[in-house]
């Protein structure tokens, strides 16, 4: 996959994505979303893919927010249709692919950034990260996404604390916070990572990409319980649960096809 503003790399199951603007901080344009639409759907769509990472180009930005050049002078209108189909193309889109993805933040992850690495299945984060939605002090909203999947992940109050006054939060703060799962020196990110990713790929995807949908739902207007009803039996017609059924009970390490 050859693109102008990400990098895509696939080895032993991995496919890591990097947003390669370093002279933009790695700003989301229309052009970068719809790079990373495709790089996704094609790794999500790559069955010896077991984990997505995605990160930033350089040690300053994961993401530091959208190109605000590209909106400055939208119309009503247009605004509402740069973030009907940003959510589509992309944030809704990450967030419901069937292969885990890792966010990596290994510096700002401001607006859009922030919002990109929310709408991954869980993110890490290096110790210099910065993590905000600045959107009011532009005098908008976050608008892929971002008042949603805040809330969801920190909580009402102070999700409304950081969107009203466009603060930003330490790497620490947003891990006590719930927002990243771990922090660690940034030379050292990638390689949890890929510890972490290893760990997945021991397990079943399809499994995997049944409990995403279910979690997701837990999360929406739709009945998290019965959608995990209907995927735990959906398990039970799998090549992968027949494996790693047999496995444990031939106490054995599971091969399992991914099927």
């Amino acid at each position: 996959m050859n693109f102008e503003n990400i990098l895509v790399d696939e080895h032993n199951g991995l496919g890591t994505i990097t947003i390669n603007r370093p002279k933009k901080l790695n700003a989301l344009n229309k052009a970068t979303i719809q790079e990373l639409h495709e790089a996704f759907k094609k790794l999500d769509t790559n069955h010896t893919i077991k984990v997505i990472l995605i990160t930033g180009s350089g040690e300053k930005a994961f993401v530091a927010g959208a190109d605000i050049s590209e909106f400055a002078h939208f119309s009503v209108e247009e605004g509402g249709k740069l973030a009907a189909k940003g959510q589509e193309l992309l944030f809704d889109f990450v967030e419901n692919l069937s292969t885990p993805v890792i966010a990596l933040i290994n510096g700002f992850a401001l607006g859009g950034g922030l919002e990109l690495a929310m709408a991954c299945h869980f993110r890490i984060a290096s110790e210099n990260a910065k993590m905000g939605l600045p959107e009011t002090s532009l005098g908008v909203i976050p608008g892929y996404g971002g008042t949603q999947r805040l809330p969801q992940l920190i909580g009402k109050g102070k999700a409304m604390e950081l969107i009203m006054t466009a603060g930003m939060i330490s790497a620490e703060e947003a891990k006590n916070l719930g927002l990243v799962n771990h922090v660690v020196p940034q030379e050292e990110l990638l390689s949890l990572a890929q510890k972490i990713a290893g760990k997945i790929m021991n397990n079943s995807s399809v499994a995997i990409s049944k409990a995403i949908k279910a979690v997701n739902d837990s999360t929406k207007n739709i009945n998290g319980f019965e959608t995990e009803i209907k995927q735990f039996g959906a398990c039970f017609g799998t090549e992968d649960f027949k494996e790693g059924t047999n496995a444990f009970l031939e106490k054995r390490k599971a091969d399992f096809p991914g099927k």
